[in-house]
């Protein structure tokens, strides 16, 4: 079994995979930036998500939820 030396490390969408050549502070800059943007989606990520799910269980019961509906008005019809 082969083993491969581990790489330096590297941004692959900036230097192609070649060593990294930025500065700390650069790297101290990205972070921050990264920290930023992160607090200011998080709130939205979650509504989200959540809205996802709810919609994938909605979906999942599309049809007894439809029949659900269905039954309802009749019986509200038929009450009023």
């Amino acid at each position: 079994m082969s083993s491969f030396p581990p790489l330096p490390p590297s941004w692959d969408t900036s230097s192609r995979g070649y060593p990294d050549k930025t500065t700390r502070v650069e790297h101290l800059m990205l972070s921050k930036h990264l920290a930023h943007c992160g607090a200011l989606q998080g709130p939205l990520r979650v509504a989200w998500m959540g809205i996802s799910r709810l919609h994938r269980m909605l979906a999942q019961r599309a049809l007894t939820g439809t029949l659900l509906i269905a039954l309802l008005a009749g019986m509200a019809w038929l009450v009023l």
